[in-house]
């Protein structure tokens, strides 16, 4: 199985946009949206090309192979205009044999992990950081941010045959 995982578009069509070419390059199974997907929330700057309205779309495309969870910054709005659920708090997947938890991060976290077998990995975004650390035999992976990284630079990753690799969004 190959997933294309992501967080924290926060509306920006134009970053969506650099996601949406990679999803067509990589033709993941599955695209894991990991919150904050149309608003750019009080605390973050507006990101290049902030329009909600053209983000809506290009995720709407690929409808049928999102799983998506919310962010801090969803709202019920948000899911009157995309096609595909995405207030659920997590969502978890069998891959591989593996358990995958998947959730924005601001509840639960690598300081703060929900009960996971051993070996499982926890998805998360939020921090707009890249992490892939094992915290009490979970691996923690954070893709950091599509629009607004705080690590200097834009970016998501792929998991495929056992492996996640970090994808960085280039201008």
């Amino acid at each position: 199985m190959k997933l294309l995982i992501a967080s924290d578009i926060h509306g920006s069509a134009f970053w969506c946009g650099k996601l949406m070419e990679l999803m067509e390059q990589e033709q993941p199974d599955k695209l894991i949206l990991l919150g904050d997907l149309l608003y750019h929330g009080p605390r973050n700057d507006l990101p290049r090309d902030y329009a909600p309205k053209q983000v809506i779309p290009m995720l709407s495309r690929w409808a049928d192979r999102i799983i998506a969870v919310r962010g801090n910054c969803e709202a019920e709005v948000d899911q009157m205009v995309l096609p595909f659920p995405c207030m659920a708090d997590y969502a978890q997947l069998m891959v591989e044999g593996k358990t995958f938890y998947l959730t924005h991060g601001h509840h639960h976290s690598p300081q703060n992990l929900p009960p996971l077998p051993a070996g499982s990995v926890f998805l998360s975004g939020h921090t707009h950081v890249k992490l892939d650390e094992t915290v009490e035999g979970i691996r923690c992976l954070n893709p950091g941010s599509v629009s607004i990284p705080k690590d200097g630079s834009h970016s998501c990753m792929i998991y495929e045959n056992g492996q996640f690799s970090v994808r960085l969004l280039e201008e």
